[in-house]
């Protein structure tokens, strides 16, 4: 295990796991590299149990404390908003919420959303500082906020991006809240702004009620390495909003990426982030130099993440080892000569051995990040077959699902799938489609299906 330590940062190490052993001929190597981010103070935005008032925790903290970061909430103000009434008043009363969660001298911004965007408060593209003045001028303006009008989500993500950037702050993130379909430009049109705004900013994106589309929310949220969830019951915005906003208040360094370089002739089949949900990052690779490329992880609190890294290396003999990729961590903090220089390390080996136990050994991390990211996909291949029609490849994808959950320990999606389907024997995968599913539960389910349980390490 590996770490690096530097003033105003936290502590972050890197842990590999895997079985190195290959029977001849083998050419696949895999390993879990579980990256730990500590010390960096962070609460999420809150003192710690048994704090005394005005220790160095969350809102007690002194001017200038949360100069760092900014925030940018943007919600919908579409006419859907307004059936029921009760949504436009939930959403204005979560987003006062979150105002109060954040940290003294945090940069932020209101963005009410509809086929346009405006920044309500501050206005003039400016983004205020927050203080006690500020919060309750921002919270006059939501009260004032009303529904009508279309959605253009795109161009939300792109006011945002604009205030983010209007002041040199490390930590950028924004928060949306949307209860609709995109309508109101194409597809085309948020892709462009989700490509635009990755690596600019973070965006946790919530849907409220259950007129809105599962993919084109967690969607935004991959594209900019935030989080997704369903609200489905409006009442409920406001305990999440605080929850989003105390965990933002916790990001202590920005723009963290995983550096992965391999030897020459060695073939990358995939890197993810494994833990606390699936994301891919495959394709967001940026070239860092010979045989070496860059994958965005966002920003980090107090926090354990972990990845699955695939790679395909040339054949060797029997008795030969080599080094199959290193993965490094690239912290802003952390410069020399020529820019960022990477701090921790983990090396992921191959070696050859004529030993069937050893080179068929699974590692128990290995394997179980392997199911839960098979989790994910049948989950979404089956309510796909669901809504299609196919009854046959709904109940054999969902079954198989049911019988991952159970084997891996996650409970969590084991209660959702079984609002879906009726479950016979978890173990081997029976089940039965339910007749009828509230579309709240339905949608849960995809929202939720990239959400992953730890490993027993």
């Amino acid at each position: 295990m590996a770490n690096f330590s530097k003033s105003n940062v936290p502590r972050f190490s890197v842990e590999v796991y895997q079985n190195p052993f290959l029977p001849e001929g083998g050419r696949e190597v895999d390993a879990i590299v579980t990256v730990t981010s500590t010390g960096g103070g962070t609460t999420g935005g809150l003192p710690p149990a048994g704090a005394a008032p005005g220790s160095a925790y969350g809102p007690a903290r002194g001017p200038g404390q949360g100069a760092d970061t900014a925030v940018v909430l943007m919600v919908d103000c579409s006419g859907s908003m307004d059936y029921p009434p009760t949504k436009m008043r939930n959403a204005r009363d979560a987003t006062a919420a979150a105002l109060d969660t954040l940290r003294e001298g945090t940069r932020f911004a209101v963005v009410a959303g509809t086929h346009v965007a405006k920044d309500v408060y501050p206005g003039e593209g400016r983004l205020a500082v927050a203080d006690e003045r500020t919060r309750a001028e921002a919270k006059e303006a939501l009260r004032r906020l009303s529904a009508g009008g279309g959605t253009a989500i795109g161009s939300w993500l792109r006011l945002a991006d604009r205030l983010l950037n209007s002041a040199d702050i490390a930590i950028r993130h924004g928060i949306l809240l949307t209860d609709g379909r995109n309508e109101h430009e194409s597809p085309e049109d948020l892709r462009a702004a989700l490509e635009s705004c990755a690596g600019r900013f973070t965006c946790d994106a919530r849907g409220v009620g259950t007129d809105w589309e599962v993919k084109e929310v967690t969607g935004i949220a991959a594209a900019l390495l935030g989080t997704s969830d369903i609200v489905a019951d409006p009442a409920g915005l406001t305990a999440d909003f605080t929850h989003l906003m105390e965990s933002a208040m916790g990001k202590e360094v920005a723009d963290v990426a995983l550096r992965l370089w391999t030897p020459v002739g060695v073939e990358i089949r995939f890197l993810k982030q494994v833990a606390p949900t699936v994301v891919d990052l495959t394709g967001r690779r940026t070239e860092a130099g010979p045989r070496a490329g860059d994958y965005p992880t966002g920003s980090w609190g107090d926090e354990s993440r972990d990845y699955h890294v695939g790679v395909r290396v040339q054949e060797a003999g029997i008795g030969q080892e080599m080094l199959a990729a290193r993965l490094s961590l690239i912290l802003p903090g952390a410069t020399g000569a020529g820019g960022p220089q990477p701090s921790p390390q983990g090396l992921v080996r191959a070696v050859w051995t004529d030993d069937m136990a050893a080179s068929t050994s699974i590692n128990p991390q290995v394997a179980h990040y392997t199911g839960q990211a098979e989790l994910a996909h049948v989950i979404q291949q089956g309510l796909d077959a669901r809504t299609s029609g196919d009854i046959d490849g709904a109940t054999a994808k969902l079954g198989r699902a049911v019988q991952l959950a159970s084997a891996s320990g996650n409970e969590e999606t084991a209660k959702l799938l079984s609002k879906v389907v009726d479950v016979v024997d978890a173990a081997t995968g029976t089940v039965r489609l339910k007749a009828k599913v509230a579309e709240a539960d339905e949608m849960t389910l995809e929202t939720r299906s990239t959400k992953t349980v730890r490993v027993k390490k």
